[in-house]
């Protein structure tokens, strides 16, 4: 089994690829999000590769990359594709691996699967990024309560903004997940500052 990690959120938009790019090159490992939706401004690959520039990492290329920016089953639909399960099987590589999922656990990638179904076929651990807004403490439960009910194991949470206490103390008690850390909002946000933060607000210890 390909040893790594798979990057999901409690929703679209949450700071999951900034994580994932600095997961990757703490790791020196190789990221692949294998469906991407939506690249009016960009794709999260390219971004992952602007914010590991100089990091021994590897980008593999996505599987899919479709125009519109909704679920993979519906983005599938538009562009008139049927996504191929093989095409998603994990890739061979010789470093860690980092998949990003496409927004949270409940996503559909095909109309009888969704992206928590695929991440068991996986067998990687997954790690759960949530932000530390209003509504967090809901989202996370339940994305937890999801992959705990297909067996996937849990590597922990990390949380992307400002700090937020109550709800992560919160999350912590419910959750019973390890809590990996919380990586503060970036301004400017490049690879050297992000390489920075992660060193030293995520707790890489708890991955070994």
């Amino acid at each position: 089994m390909t040893r790594g990690f798979i990057v999901t959120g409690t929703d679209t938009g949450i700071g999951k690829t900034i994580f994932a790019a600095g997961l990757t090159g703490a790791l020196s490992g190789a990221y692949w999000k294998p469906v991407q939706s939506g690249v009016e401004d960009g794709t999260d690959t390219r971004s992952v590769a602007e914010l590991t520039a100089g990091r021994d990492v590897r980008i593999i290329p996505e599987a899919y990359c479709f125009e519109t920016p909704c679920s993979p089953h519906e983005a599938a639909r538009i562009d008139g594709v049927t996504i191929d399960f093989d095409r998603l099987a994990l890739p061979e590589v010789d470093r860690p691996l980092v998949v990003e999922g496409a927004g949270g656990v409940m996503v559909p990638y095909t109309d009888d699967t969704l992206a928590a179904d695929l991440f068991a076929h996986w067998g990687l651990p997954a790690i759960v990024v949530a932000r530390t807004t209003l509504g967090t403490i809901s989202h996370t439960l339940m994305t937890l309560e999801a992959l705990r009910e297909r067996d996937i194991p849990v590597a922990g949470v990390a949380f992307v903004g400002e700090e937020e206490p109550v709800a992560q103390s919160a999350i912590d008690r419910f959750g019973t997940a390890p809590q990996l850390g919380r990586l503060p909002l970036l301004d400017p946000l490049d690879a050297p500052a992000l390489q920075r933060a992660f060193a030293a607000n995520i707790r890489m210890d708890l991955l070994a």
